[in-house]
């Protein structure tokens, strides 16, 4: 009865084992089939175990010889256990005899219920037929592998759910070591975790078993079909959808394309028609100058014909006026040119010029002959056209007055100095103005005599002219180089023009450079490109630093005027030149010429070199060279290159880079200061200027996030720019639908680079931490306070190690596993993020003004509620802190820290007013009076009266930060007040600590409380310690012995000196079972120095001062600090008074002295331990 009872369970319980057989050996699990073989044969399944049994003994995958060198013992065991060995082996292999029997009379019978059962149903024949023999299994196992490949291979979820129901069979069957061994070969699923889907059921292997029984393989395949099918047209349906969005967005930016360019059309129609009516107009212009043209010409030639009909009748007149009117300046110009010669005084000099000046003017009768012959000159200019274009005229016929008017000076200078006549001058003016014009010159031809005169004349004329008055020489100079036919001369007088002042300041540079610039404008590209360029490259290296300065000057303002192939050549050549210069005027005046510059460059050639040379400028060592680099160069720069994207990835490269070339703190992998670097004064000002630009970056880079944004239902023209960022904006770009590079590079990589940046400063670096704290607060001003709370935050909560508080639901799924990888890896990297960076979360994320409320209910849920859970802050207590200490820098912070810092104060938590005492006196250096008096103070009172002993030391150490910081007379008492509280109450760690706390502040703080330490030590080391607890006495010595070091290093008064310093020594070296010997040397030495004579002499003078009678007291002599002491009490008045100037110089001299023994304190100590 039993067996027939149990056969139908057994049935099902070895076909399950069959699949789960096939299942391994399909899958190439072989190391779970192997375990699964030894469980099935130590349950005596040894029928259930036939087909695991012969596939390991097959000797084709299992070769004898590999087996039996695997399983071999090893060299050198002995006889005796190799024979155990074997008569186990035989025993064993026994019992596997008689297992093979029972196995075999075991399978028999399975083939008669087999076919018992493939009679009665067709379904349990299809079940009993996965249990047949090994050959039939075989046959079944065709079958299936048909199957499968009809069905195609395993999706990665179908074998973990299958994995994962083999695992719970085997659980539940109870053969634990071939499921540990399945999870062991599948590392790449987790199998104890089983996703919830339609696969995951209780007992799922027989729930399959079942399933597969009660339908068809045909039903099976036709539902597999269906589904692919169905994930094939949802593939499609995705598809489609894309693209038709994509045809939707065409389709509009076609229509944009469309209107814009009608709109464009209708504007050039309008401009056409301007330019009709205007070439209408010009026409009309044209022909009114044309007739006007003709009635000048013909007033000229009536002019003319009259001056050749009166020119003999005035002659004679004229020939009497020149000799009587120009006698008197010739005989002037003579005297000139004898007072140039005889005094070099440029003072003279400029009287004499403005006296012939004034001369000139008054002969009225000599300014009208020459106007005559100007008036002909400036005829013939018209007509021939040879010095000037028609555009040019009426400037060259001035410029042709001023010369022939100074051209007259100069020959009458020169004949003066000739010693010439003053009839010889007449016959000059006379000759050249007025014969008769058979006779007269043609007037081109006199125009260029007097050029040459006057380019001849100028070299010789500029040096004896006033600095102050040379830029009256202008127009000669320029009028002379425009029109003078040789190269040779021009560019004499182009030298000229430019060494006009040896070294200009910058009004006369200005002056100057506008002469260059009127010149260029005449001259044209060609002779601005041989003539004016050549002067600056001469002058690139001149010794004068104003010389190179005008040439810096020059080049962003002749660029103009000059071909633009030359521009980014030739002119880029010298800026790039500049600077490299060593004067710090001159690379700020090449950098904003530089800046000039780029707009002008005709393509984007030289792009790569300018953006080096900009990179160069932005981290030049001088800070005038960086700011104009900042303000101008860098705007310039994106403006006119267009690659915002290419400089922002170089500069965090930059910016990474100089932090990360300086060596590491320590050299111990796996160490916080393994991570941190020692930045040089050079890396230190390069990430300065670096993270400056990136600020100045950041305009441009929000109006491109702006522009680029996909979201066509988006209003551009209803929100500013810094409410541009909604929340309709974040949600839309949430879904992840479009793609907006410019808009994530801020969180995707800007952001994770100032993290990377952070981790790598020092805590001493609070100076780059406070730009990239304001560069994060601006970051949050223009994009606006959703993109802070929804973006911004969870970046800094995930690389803080706050994962709980981060929410990522506006991030997209392709840039959450970026952010999500800011998460600190290790214990090591999570106490770097919270000493890195999250005083940046505070300051520069939960600091900005519209997350105030956030940060205080933040600080407090760190700083007091998680206190307790243990979450992270309770573990980082530290770093904690010195995040709080950095917000403290930022004023507008301080009412939200001192509200959380009373609420730690009056708290019954011990650990939380400690806290509160450590936080208090990290912040005393970033405060002022009146906020320690207000808050620092009151509750450091409030803490040091409490009765717990570790809450009052630590208050303690915080009033000695307070003390060494501040020197105020109110604050000092109200210091000394409550340190007298502390020693009364008597405690030995109260003691301690009120002593080390003042000693660190002696250094700092004011005299009065010097001599309230001193007075203490005193009383104290006059008190014989009791006890035989001689760590607590070596503890109070060395503590006391500092305390006296650090006041021998300052300024004490001699009476303190004779009166409580020496004493305390004194009794101090009583005990020198306490005392450490290094201390005990000190000692010595400073009682030595403070006594002016030896130990032992000092130790009988103590004696007496303390009322010992000694009768050796005289070895002292007079001289010294205790033997007047003693003398007076004796009343020996008269010696004490002469060797006082002794007694207060011998402290000052060995001042030095005691101040380095004070600063050696912690070498005394090294050297005693």
């Amino acid at each position: 009865m039993e067996a027939a009872g149990g056969g139908p369970a057994d049935e099902r319980w070895s076909s399950l084992c069959n699949c789960v057989v096939n299942f391994l050996l399909e899958e190439r699990y072989h190391l779970a089939a192997l375990e699964l073989l030894q469980e099935l044969q130590d349950d005596g399944r040894h029928a259930h175990a036939l087909r695991l049994r012969a596939f390991f003994s097959d000797p084709v995958l299992f070769p004898p010889d590999l087996v039996g060198r695997a399983t071999s013992d090893p060299p050198g065991a002995d006889p005796q256990s190799l024979l155990e060995e074997k008569i186990a082996a035989q025993q064993k292999l026994a019992l596997a005899e008689y297992d093979l029997r029972l196995a075999k009379e075991d399978l028999s019978q399975l083939k008669l219920e087999l076919q018992k059962q493939k009679e009665s149903s067709l379904e349990d024949s299809n079940g009993i037929l996965l249990s047949a023999t090994n050959e039939g299994s075989i046959s079944q196992q065709d079958k299936w592998d048909m199957k499968n490949s009809a069905l195609g291979p395993l999706k990665d979820n179908e074998r973990k759910d299958l994995n994962c129901a083999v695992k719970e069979y085997l659980l539940l069957a109870g053969y634990r070591l071939a499921a540990m061994t399945l999870i062991e070969e599948v590392p790449d699923q987790d199998l104890d975790v089983w996703p919830n889907s339609s696969a995951c059921v209780r007992d799922a292997l027989r729930c399959y078993y079942y399933q597969y029984l009660s339908s068809t393989a045909e039903a099976a395949e036709e539902k597999i079909s269906i589904l692919r099918e169905n994930e094939t047209l949802v593939k499609d349906n995705e598809r489609l959808n894309s693209e038709k969005d994509s045809l939707t967005k065409s389709w509009e930016a076609a229509n944009s394309q469309v209107a814009a360019l009608r709109k464009s059309l209708e504007t050039a129609h309008k401009d056409i028609k301007e330019k009709e009516k205007m070439v209408q107009d010009l026409r009309q212009s044209l022909d009114v100058q044309r007739k006007e043209l003709n009635d000048c010409r013909a007033e000229i030639t009536a002019l003319k014909m009259y001056i050749e009909g009166t020119q003999s009748s005035k002659q004679l007149f004229v020939g009497n006026s020149d000799g009587l009117k120009l006698h008197p300046i010739a005989n002037s110009m003579g005297e000139a040119a004898s007072l140039n010669n005889n005094d070099e005084d440029s003072k003279e000099s400029e009287s004499v010029t403005n006296k012939l000046t004034l001369e000139v003017n008054t002969t009225d009768d000599i300014q009208k002959v020459p106007s005559v012959s100007e008036a002909l000159v400036s005829y013939a200019t018209d007509e021939n056209c040879i010095y000037g274009t028609s555009e040019d005229k009426s400037m060259s016929n001035m410029s042709l007055q001023n010369v022939s008017f100074y051209s007259n000076l100069h020959g009458a200078s020169m004949t003066g100095k000739s010693h010439g006549s003053s009839d010889g001058i007449s016959v000059y003016l006379s000759t050249e103005k007025l014969e008769s014009p058979s006779k007269q010159k043609s007037s081109d031809k006199m125009a260029l005599e007097t050029i040459m005169i006057v380019s001849d004349a100028l070299p010789k004329i500029v040096p004896y002219v006033l600095i102050n008055h040379r830029e009256e020489l202008l127009p000669l100079i320029i009028c002379a180089i425009e029109k003078h036919p040789d190269s040779d001369v021009r560019d004499s007088l182009t030298h000229t023009l430019f060494n006009l002042i040896k070294r200009p300041d910058g009004q006369q540079r200005r002056i100057i450079m506008d002469a260059c610039v009127e010149l260029a404008k005449s001259v044209g590209e060609m002779r601005t490109e041989t003539e004016l360029l050549p002067q600056c490259w001469e002058q690139i290296n001149h010794q004068y630093e104003e010389r190179r300065l005008l040439v810096a000057q020059s080049c962003g303002e002749l660029a103009v005027y000059v071909r633009p192939e030359i521009r980014d050549s030739l002119i880029l050549s010298i800026v790039q030149q500049l600077v490299e210069d060593a004067a710090t005027v001159v690379r700020e005046a090449a950098t904003h010429n530089l800046a000039l510059l780029l707009p002008l460059f005709p393509n984007l050639d030289k792009y790569y070199k300018v953006e080096e040379l900009m990179f160069q400028l932005v981290c030049d060592p001088s800070g005038v060279v960086v700011e104009v680099a900042l303000k101008e160069l860098v705007h310039a720069v994106v403006r006119w290159g267009g690659k915002l994207d290419q400089i922002s990835r170089v500069l965090l490269a930059h910016i990474l880079a100089s932090a990360q070339r300086c060596p590491p703190i320590s050299g111990v992998e796996g160490t916080i200061d393994f991570h941190l670097r020692v930045l040089g004064e050079q890396e230190r000002w390069n990430i300065d200027a670096l993270l400056r630009m990136l600020t100045e970056l950041l305009p441009f880079v929000h109006q491109k996030a702006i522009e680029t944004c996909p979201f066509a239902s988006v209003d551009f023209s209803s929100s500013t720019p810094e409410n541009f960022f909604s929340m309709y904006c974040i949600k839309l770009y949430a879904t992840g639908d479009s793609e907006w590079l410019a808009f994530e590079w801020m969180h995707t990589d800007c952001l994770p680079d100032l993290i990377k940046l952070a981790c790598l400063l020092p805590m001493k670096e609070d100076n780059l931490r406070i730009i990239i704290a304001k560069y994060l607060l601006e970051v949050s001003r223009r994009y606006g306070k959703y993109y802070l709370e929804h973006i911004m935050l969870p970046v800094f909560l995930m690389a803080a190690g706050d994962i709980d508080s981060g929410d990522f639901t506006y991030f997209p799924l392709s840039i959450q596993p970026k952010v999500r990888g800011l998460r600190p890896k290790n214990s090591t990297a999570e106490k770097l993020a919270i000493m890195c960076v999250f005083p940046l979360l505070l300051s520069g994320i939960l600091g900005s003004p519209s997350s105030r409320q956030q940060l205080e209910e933040y600080l407090r849920k760190v700083l007091i509620q998680n206190t307790k859970d243990g979450s992270f802050s309770m573990h980082h207590t530290t770093e904690i802190i010195n995040a709080v200490r950095f917000l403290c820098l930022f004023v507008e912070h301080h009412g939200v820290i001192f509200n959380i810092l009373w609420e730690m104060v009056v708290s019954s938590d011990t650990s939380l007013k400690i806290n509160a005492a450590i936080l208090l006196k990290a912040l005393v250096p970033y405060i002022d009076v009146k906020i320690a008096s207000a808050h620092i103070l009151p509750a450091l009172i409030t803490l040091g009266s409490d009765q717990n002993l570790t809450v009052k030391c630590a208050s303690i150490d915080a009033f000695g930060a307070v003390a060494q910081h501040f020197k105020n007379g109110m604050v000092v008492d109200k210091i000394r007040i409550q340190m007298d509280a502390f020693l009364e109450d008597g405690s030995h760690e109260a003691t301690i600590s009120v002593i080390r706390a003042l000693a660190v502040a002696v250094p700092h703080s004011t005299d009065r409380l010097r001599e309230y330490l001193l007075t203490k030590i005193f009383m104290l080391t006059s008190i014989t310690p009791t006890g035989n607890d001689i760590e607590r006495r070596h503890e109070r010595a060395n503590v006391l012995c500092e305390a006296l070091r650090a006041l021998d290093a300052t300024d004490l008064p001699a009476t303190s000196v004779r009166d409580q310093l020496l004493p305390s020594i004194q009794n101090l070296l009583k005990d020198l079972d306490a005392l450490d010997p290094a201390h005990k040397e000190a000692l010595e030495i400073i009682c030595r120095e403070r006594s002016g004579g030896t130990l032992e002499s000092l130790s009988k003078v103590m004696g007496a001062h303390l009322g010992i009678a000694s009768s050796v007291s005289s070895l002292f002599g007079e001289s010294s600090l205790l033997g007047k002491k003693e003398g007076s009490e004796q009343h020996d008045t008269a010696g004490p008074t002469t060797p006082e100037p002794n007694q207060q110089t011998q402290p000052e001299s060995t001042r030095f002295g005691r101040i380095m023994r004070g600063g050696f304190g912690d070498i005394l100590r090294g050297q005693s331990k």
